[in-house]
């Protein structure tokens, strides 16, 4: 079609174009790329799990006992034991009540949100978040207020110049939904959550975080940025495919939360449930990491050794696509992948390079990747 072809040689011009690369071994911190191995500073595997040995026995296990697939979604014949058992670990892990499965971040997001805010309600969203925070929010039809990063004086202000209306959202709280990520996804940065509980707590508001690249990081026990047995006014949302190493999301809060979501949110009512081997290996990671705090320790010792930072994300701003994406490229010659990352990703000129540390990561490993990133900004 000559239209898309038009569209594709835009792209390229603006230094936007996309492309899929093969990786051809298991995910660690070097991988074989296109051919070749590398060091790989670009994963969200942070605990360095996705590649343990026990998570694929626990998904092989689960295949051989309850097959490849789940067979339908979870309200027809797809909730298969392990789902229960999942939830009832994550629930222990963040210290709620009830915790509900869903396929990926992206389906919890745009599941959750619209279901607990409508078209008469007003939705307070960080300028920074995800894409599926985004979508949700624009799905759920609610008058959506987007405030600066992180800031919440103007957080403040809206919510003080937008006065309750009767919907369910806000029945007993007379505030409006709150939505932002713990740690950002392409900054790197933590969102001030205790000030953010105090200004929700203050007007009634309902506060939803992405923990997505929290879970399994932050807290004593991996619990995430949210404190273990979190208020009532904050529903917490995390993923299994970065720490954690597998693939799904969840919902934490209270029981009635959980039964509320199984009835209203869409992205859990129309798919196909997360096949058994998938959501055991889940089950594994979780338990894996609860057991072996130090994970974590060196996960964080590793963010020290390379200048310190508030999380394992490292954003690098480069400013220009087309510039961000040479940098990359002669990184990856050097033998180091670290991905360039551009609109509509993040906004116009503030590409960036945007590399990930994991616990799995060795002194001299990083070290490499400190040489070589003087080296390119010399050259």
């Amino acid at each position: 079609m000559g239209f898309l072809d038009e569209a594709i040689t835009d792209l390229k011009s603006q230094g936007l174009f996309r492309s899929l690369r093969e990786t051809e071994s298991v995910q660690g911190p070097e991988i074989v790329l296109d051919g070749r191995k590398v060091l790989n500073f670009c994963s969200n595997d942070y605990l360095g799990l996705a590649g343990d040995p026990r998570l694929a026995e626990a998904a092989a296990e689960a295949a051989r006992r309850y097959g490849a697939g789940s067979g339908a979604a979870r309200l027809i014949s797809g909730n298969n034991v392990l789902n229960d058992a999942f939830e009832a670990a994550v629930a222990d892990l963040k210290g709620t009540p009830s915790v509900l499965l869903f396929n990926s971040g992206y389906h919890a997001n745009i599941g959750a949100i619209p279901a607990l805010a409508g078209e008469v309600d007003v939705i307070f969203s960080d300028e920074l978040n995800h894409a599926s925070l985004i979508d949700g929010c624009r799905l759920s039809k609610a008058r959506t207020e987007v405030y600066r990063h992180n800031d919440l004086n103007q957080l403040e202000d809206l919510l003080r110049n937008f006065p309750p209306t009767p919907s369910l959202l806000r029945k007993g709280l007379g505030g409006g939904l709150i939505v932002t990520e713990a740690v950002f996804s392409m900054e790197g940065d933590v969102c001030p959550l205790d000030d953010l509980l105090e200004l929700a707590q203050k007007y009634g508001a309902l506060v939803y975080l992405d923990e997505a690249h929290a879970v399994g990081v932050f807290g004593r026990d991996g619990e995430g940025l949210a404190p273990k047995n979190p208020p009532e006014n904050l529903i917490c949302m995390g993923t299994l495919g970065k720490a954690f190493g597998s693939y799904g999301a969840f919902v934490a809060g209270s029981a009635s939360l959980r039964d509320y979501l199984i009835n209203k949110a869409r992205s859990f009512i129309f798919t196909t449930a997360l096949p058994p081997p998938v959501t055991a290996a889940s089950l594994a990671a979780v338990k894996i990491a609860a057991a072996e705090p130090e994970r974590r320790k060196k996960l964080w010792d590793n963010i020290q050794s390379l200048g310190g930072n508030p999380s394992p994300i490292f954003s690098l701003p480069i400013g220009g696509a087309e510039k961000t994406m040479e940098v990359s490229r002669r990184l990856l010659e050097l033998g180091l992948f670290v991905q360039g990352i551009r609109p509509p990703t993040v906004p116009e000129g503030t590409s960036r390079l945007r590399l990930t540390l994991s616990a799995a990561h060795t002194g001299e490993q990083i070290a490499t990747l400190r040489e070589a990133l003087k080296f390119v900004h010399r050259s």
